[in-house]
């Protein structure tokens, strides 16, 4: 099943299967008693691939001057973002638009890969090396969380919870 989708397997081989029967989204939504936007979804992917659209095709990752050659071309009106995805073999024209929106509120720099984690920070000095300021403010820091922590405990012995 893909991730997200609201279909089981059953309801996606259903669908596809009315949909070479030539039904639209809105009527196997109703037949099947499911989600207008996962039928929709799944129509968009059937119309593209075929009876490939069943099949998950593992994620992919794309160089920044690919994303950045198929966002000109929409912008340019060479192709539709269907037609893109189908020329490119994506996954989904949403693929196509999502990139073009970045790359209107962003720039090129949107489409650039980002580092995966937590960005590098200045590590941590070792306890030996803090300013007496540092070491002063950290203990500080400390003693009212401590002080803190016996206040509550005060407050709930006083109401009999412990």
């Amino acid at each position: 099943m893909y991730p997200g989708s609201s279909l089981s397997e059953r309801q996606r081989e259903a669908a596809v299967a009315l949909f070479e029967a030539g039904y639209g989204a809105k009527v196997v939504a109703a037949r099947l008693g499911v989600s207008r936007t996962a039928v929709r979804r799944l129509r968009h992917r059937w119309v593209l691939r075929g009876a490939g659209a069943l099949i998950m095709k593992p994620k992919q990752s794309f160089s920044f001057e690919f994303k950045l050659e198929v966002v000109r071309r929409f912008l340019d009106g060479e192709a539709t973002t269907a037609e893109l995805a189908r020329e490119y073999a994506l996954s989904s024209p949403k693929l196509v638009e999502t990139w073009v929106r970045k790359y209107r509120r962003e720039g090129e720099d949107a489409l650039r890969p980002k580092r995966r984690g937590r960005p590098p920070g200045a590590p941590e000095p070792p306890e030996g090396e803090l300013s007496e300021v540092q070491r002063l403010r950290q203990e500080n820091q400390r003693l009212a969380a401590e002080n803190a922590y016996l206040k509550k405990l005060r407050a709930l012995r006083a109401q009999g919870r412990k």
